[in-house]
């Protein structure tokens, strides 16, 4: 009969293809962990890896099999949610998931809300990408996850948006379009912005918030993060645009940038996600109501509101 600890194993030998990371992840000693595969290889009469001295290949059918002993390991972790949202409090641990471009300037707002709404859950913080945090859902290691839509989903989660996220025009002082309060697609026609690297779902919303401007990528320079990207644009080297959270929550605070309103642009929608075999809908729904309440609140500490733009940023910024 299979066990749910060799099901473990081999899911942790898939995911790391090394026998001494694979035990580590499961904390038991790499000897206990060979011994407990080699059972569940007998037990099923086939190789599901091949051993060498310097490595490990999972054959065909060990891929197939650690796939389907990931989902059943995730079913098992939704049953024993069912069993403890009986008390309907909130207890227990909440893994919850957020993009970088949303995470940083939303969750230190919600996290008092939600501990004031839920005092005995704890709650596990992840700052992913979002290719990461759905593959992070599908296999379980997450419970919640906020992202940004529009985004391809796979068929195992549920989303429910929480608010729409325009953006707004950040150039330097010099730039041509710096005197600008409000910009269209015209004045954006054919403009090479600086972005995020590959792999930031905020690089393809940008780039597709104004379809009939043609906006290109500047392919010379990449950022690794929000921060990076206002102090490339503060030094000159080019405009970008900035979701209206990052703007409201003072991502510009101590920069001496220009910041033009984006009335028309097409916004992204911030969701939060969850997989639907989790008998803790009603309780995310929650959840997420806090974040929406945090939205609300973000900008209010710093006077950056949606209509304080360049004002708030020329306060802000240092002399």
């Amino acid at each position: 009969m299979l066990k749910t600890r060799q099901l473990h194993y081999l899911v942790a030998l898939a995911d790391t293809l090394n026998f001494s990371r694979a035990a580590e992840a499961c904390h038991v000693t790499q000897s206990t962990l060979s011994s407990g595969l080699k059972e569940l290889e007998q037990g099923l009469g086939v190789q599901l890896a091949e051993r060498t001295p310097h490595s490990v290949l999972m054959t065909p059918l060990g891929v197939e099999v650690a796939a389907r002993a990931r989902d059943v390991l995730t079913r098992l972790h939704d049953i024993e949610e069912l069993a403890r949202s009986q008390a309907g409090d909130g207890a227990g641990l909440l893994r919850l998931g957020t993009i970088p471009t949303v995470g940083p300037f939303l969750t230190p707002r919600a996290l008092p809300l939600i501990r004031q709404a839920f005092p005995k859950m704890k709650v596990f913080l992840r700052e992913e990408l979002t290719a990461d945090l759905l593959a992070g859902l599908v296999e379980g290691r997450l419970d919640l996850a906020v992202l940004a839509l529009p985004h391809d989903l796979p068929p195992q989660v549920h989303a429910e948006v929480l608010f729409e996220d325009g953006y707004r025009l950040v150039c330097p002082r010099q730039h041509p379009l710096a005197n600008l309060r409000s910009a269209t697609a015209g004045d954006l026609h054919g403009r090479r912005l600086l972005l995020l690297e590959r792999g930031h779902c905020l690089q393809r919303h940008a780039l597709s918030s104004f379809p009939q401007a043609q906006l290109g990528e500047d392919e010379s320079l990449a950022a690794t993060s929000l921060p990076t990207l206002v102090a490339m644009v503060e030094e000159g080297l080019g405009l970008t645009l900035l979701p209206d959270l990052a703007v409201d929550a003072g991502a510009l605070k101590g920069h001496d940038v220009a910041l033009a309103a984006l009335p028309d642009a097409c916004p992204r929608r911030v969701a939060l996600v969850w997989r639907k075999s989790s008998s803790k809908g009603a309780l995310y729904s929650r959840i997420g109501a806090c974040l929406r309440q945090a939205r609300a609140r973000v900008g209010e500490a710093t006077g950056a509101g949606r209509e304080g733009g360049r004002e708030a940023v020329e306060t802000a910024a240092p002399g």
